[in-house]
């Protein structure tokens, strides 16, 4: 990718960039409180700018707080101020209705912001250290269903939107080939299970994931009348003896294998391997940063990989699409099929035996 093989800034613009980072607690703190206190909305709806005065009207804080978060705002490019009155920018506009946006903001509040004061320890020790702050976990995957319910949300809807996205779009690649049977590995909360059922009516789907991950996925299931389609296995794929049930036509993984270091992902790989008989395929959809069309997508990821380091489990990240095709080829499998462009970010992999 060409986002990173030439220096574009001066170095005054260079300078401005250190400080933004620098400040960057701040400036992240300040734009969710512009938002949460309805400041940013409320000088939106001044057509034609609003007063100072005006939004200390509306917004129920004290004076001095509207008066530090605004000048702020205008400092992080969220306001214009001109003849004493603000406007919103363009980035004001996002950070209010993108939902992309609001779902980063929220994962990184909820879920990752205490835990970051760790990050350097956590590179250090090769464990997620910020952790600690959310539960007395090894991973953040064994405490997610018991996770208090605001930071719940937060990871799922985090999770779900940018797979949501591209459920639709792979569904007639997964099935083309008619699947009797499929292998859901690491599917969560079921959403993806439920929605290959109402896709094509007779298949029949297994879940395999951690027996937390399977009671949320059965409640769901159940609300769907569809306990007779959708079977579940529960399995600790961190322990490489735990093997994945065999008889399926397709195996199925969605953002999960970015959960695991490349080690940990040839062990599930090969025994995916294992669990396949010749014509079989896997499907792997996963959101890599050098498949991106745009610069952003691919900061987002880069990003979100130090969660991994720092909160969920310490030793993974979201991958190069050529580390995947290594660890595929260690597990003695191939590439048969790639596609970009998967809905927001995503490509899909299909493979099978070597």
């Amino acid at each position: 990718m060409s986002f990173y093989e030439t220096e574009t800034l001066p170095a005054s613009k260079a300078l401005f960039e250190a400080q933004k980072i620098a400040f960057a607690p701040f400036v992240f703190q300040a734009s969710r409180a512009l938002r949460d206190l309805n400041i940013l909305q409320i000088v939106e709806e001044g057509i034609g700018g609003i007063s100072f005065e005006e939004i200390v009207e509306k917004v129920n804080v004290p004076e001095y707080g509207i008066k530090v978060l605004l000048e702020a705002g205008l400092g992080i490019g969220l306001f214009l101020k001109k003849d004493n009155k603000y406007t919103i920018t363009k980035t004001g506009y996002f950070i209010l209705h993108d939902e992309m946006t609001r779902v980063n903001m929220d994962f990184v509040q909820d879920i990752n912001y205490l835990g970051f004061y760790n990050l350097k320890e956590s590179i250090e020790n090769g464990k997620p250290e910020g952790l600690k702050v959310l539960g007395p976990w090894n991973t953040l995957y064994e405490g997610l269903s018991i996770l208090p319910e605001g930071a719940k949300k937060s990871w799922f809807d985090f999770d779900h939107f940018y797979s949501d996205n591209a459920f639709k779009q792979v569904l007639p690649i997964v099935f083309k080939d008619k699947p009797g049977k499929l292998l859901d590995v690491g599917g969560n909360t079921g959403k993806f299970s439920i929605q290959c059922t109402t896709f094509d009516p007779d298949v029949q789907v297994t879940i395999a994931d951690l027996p937390g991950q399977l009671r949320m996925a059965e409640n769901n299931i159940t609300k769907h009348g569809l306990q007779n389609r959708i079977n579940f296995h529960a399995i600790n794929l961190l322990n490489p003896n735990e093997k994945l049930p065999k008889g399926n036509d397709v195996i199925w993984m969605s953002q999960f294998l970015d959960c695991f270091s490349q080690e940990e992902i040839v062990s599930i790989l090969s025994r995916a391997n294992e669990a396949m008989e010749e014509g079989n395929q896997l499907f792997i959809l996963e959101t890599y940063w050098n498949r991106q069309k745009y610069e952003a997508s691919a900061f987002c990821l880069q990003q979100t990989s130090l969660y991994f380091t720092c909160i969920a489990n310490g030793n993974s990240q979201m991958y190069h699409s050529d580390d995947m095709k290594k660890c595929l080829d260690k597990a003695g499998l191939k590439v048969t099929d790639e596609i970009d462009r998967i809905g927001i970010s995503h490509t899909l992999f299909k493979c099978k035996k070597k």
